[in-house]
């Protein structure tokens, strides 16, 4: 990730005026965090209130960037290179919950969301955010030698405080939860300050709090070809996750290489272009999309009710759109796009 200056600032504060009254205003404040402009939207509240709230939220994210980095040095390389070194580390109580949680998700998706694999995602050059990394593939006998390890975040132990791996080949990296675990996070900060109304939007990744004054909060939904394949209404306390394989990749002289790898064989993902979800929290919607892009058009719908999820959208990579039959309900598709509904209790796309 490129370093902020100064480090995840509070890029800008603006106000948006909806009405005459001062809580009918809608703050704005950006943050950059994990190499995404995060944006926080307050409605509800007066000035001051706001500007309180985005200096703690602030804090908060400067710890998160700090803390849960895989490759910029802080708390999380110094764990990895405790597990390298058969050592135990100390974690804070938000990386404990990482893990947990990111545990509980490696045995729901059977392995298709494992943030243990951060050696395999070096590997590609994927530790960094200047995208699009130009050259081949690393080679296939290096990828094979790393996944025959078997890192698994199911090898951690986690005792209090402190960790340590059974597997020394386990490199933690966080990309595809942090960001939702995050936002979670921050709105449970704004609940506890007191603010009922907020969205939190990370380049189309959000949750929303409350309703945006007497609407609900709207998102676009990102087509993998370009522009908006839709858009979604969304409802209090819920949040909307898409996953990728169009943006960050590698490219050789013959092929794209997208950034997002199946743990089980340490190539890049194919078959679908996005996976969107709805879910109640950030952290099973940043995951769970991820995990989804990984199981594929053959799998998804299963790996979908394997973790409870109702309300689901992929597209494939011929631009063929699937949902489940409640998103269907939900997704106001763009003119001329139309989608297969398919069941997750059981039938295949």
């Amino acid at each position: 990730m490129k370093p902020a200056a100064p480090a995840l600032a509070v890029l800008t504060c603006l106000l948006a005026v909806a009405g005459c009254q001062s809580q009918s205003r809608v703050y704005q404040a950006q943050f950059f965090i994990f190499g995404t402009v995060l944006e926080v939207s307050i409605q509800g509240v007066d000035e001051g209130a706001a500007n309180a709230a985005f200096q703690e939220l602030q804090q908060d994210f400067q710890a998160m960037h700090r803390d849960w980095h895989a490759w910029e040095p802080g708390a999380l390389v110094r764990i990895n290179e405790a597990f390298a070194a058969d050592r135990t580390a100390l974690a804070d109580p938000s990386t404990v919950e990482l893990i947990r949680r990111s545990q509980a998700l490696e045995k729901a998706t059977e392995g298709r969301f494992n943030p243990a694999i951060g050696a395999v995602i070096r590997l590609w050059g994927f530790h960094t955010s200047d995208y699009p990394i130009e050259g081949p593939p690393p080679p296939p006998a290096a990828i094979r030698t790393l996944v025959d390890r078997q890192p698994s975040s199911l090898d951690i132990r986690i005792d209090g405080s402190t960790v340590s791996s059974s597997n020394p080949a386990v490199q933690l990296d966080f990309g595809g939860i942090a960001k939702g675990y995050a936002i979670d996070l921050a709105c449970a900060k704004l609940r506890a300050l007191g603010i009922r109304d907020a969205v939190i939007n990370a380049g189309g990744d959000l949750r929303a709090i409350g309703d945006h004054g007497d609407r609900p909060w709207r998102i676009g939904i990102r087509d993998p070809g370009g522009g908006v394949i839709g858009s979604i209404e969304t409802r209090p306390d819920e949040a909307v996750f898409t996953s990728g394989n169009y943006e960050r990749f590698r490219q050789d002289a013959t092929e794209r290489y997208p950034h997002i790898l199946d743990p089980r064989t340490g190539w890049p993902v194919s078959g679908l272009s996005s996976a969107t979800v709805i879910a109640g929290d950030g952290t099973r919607a940043d995951a769970s999309a991820t995990a989804l892009l990984v199981a594929g058009p053959n799998d998804w719908a299963r790996v979908a009710q394997s973790l409870g999820l109702s309300q689901v959208m992929v597209v494939g990579d011929d631009g063929t759109v699937y949902m489940t039959p409640e998103m269907s309900g939900r997704v106001e598709l763009r003119e001329g796009i139309e989608a297969i509904v398919v069941d997750p209790g059981g039938a295949q796309p």
